[in-house]
């Protein structure tokens, strides 16, 4: 027993000078704090944290809103577009009178969904403005529930048909023509 508390204490006064840092409990295991004896004193709270956060140009510039992801995302959309003429002109016959690709492609999320909400308006008779708006919102709506909203006649098994056939259609009319 004597040997024990001995070996004990002798690996405990060997652990305290050589300085090792142990982790339990510190900071949900993220390690030691490291910090001057004359930024903080004691377990008083620092009154000042936070206060500045976020509030300078850098840091602001380094987080994107939320409108100029939309802008990112459809100059992605439009891009897309652009580099594939065939596309462009099978969606251009689509668009309604009047309308251009680059408003109607706009504040959509993605290429399929712009191409099954125009096949949507194509099968339905749906105005492409109200669908597009019920879509894009403020608040968005799925293609399904815009479509039941604007063709309240339409159960909703109906509508989810729609809604697949127009998703199908839209994946269809992505695809490059095969040339023969």
């Amino acid at each position: 027993m004597k040997r024990f508390i001995t070996f004990a204490f002798t690996l405990s006064f060997a652990l305290y000078l050589s300085s090792v840092a142990t982790y339990a409990q510190v900071r949900n295991g993220r390690g030691p704090v490291v910090s001057s004896g004359a930024e903080r004193q004691g377990h008083a709270p620092d009154i000042n944290h936070g206060q500045e956060h976020g509030k300078d140009a850098v840091h602001d510039a380094d987080h994107s809103t939320k409108e100029s992801k939309q802008a990112h995302r459809d100059a992605k959309l439009e891009n897309r577009i652009e580099h594939d003429p065939e596309l462009k002109a099978r969606l251009t016959s689509m668009l309604p009178a009047g309308m251009d690709l680059k408003t109607a492609a706009s504040g959509f999320k993605n290429k399929g969904q712009f191409i099954a909400a125009l096949h949507v308006c194509k099968n339905l008779d749906i105005p492409f403005a109200d669908l597009k708006a019920k879509m894009i919102g403020p608040p968005t709506e799925s293609l399904g529930d815009a479509i039941h909203v604007l063709k309240p006649t339409l159960s909703q098994p109906e509508v989810k048909k729609e809604a697949e056939k127009a998703e199908t259609e839209a994946k269809e009319t992505e695809k490059p023509k095969p040339v023969s």
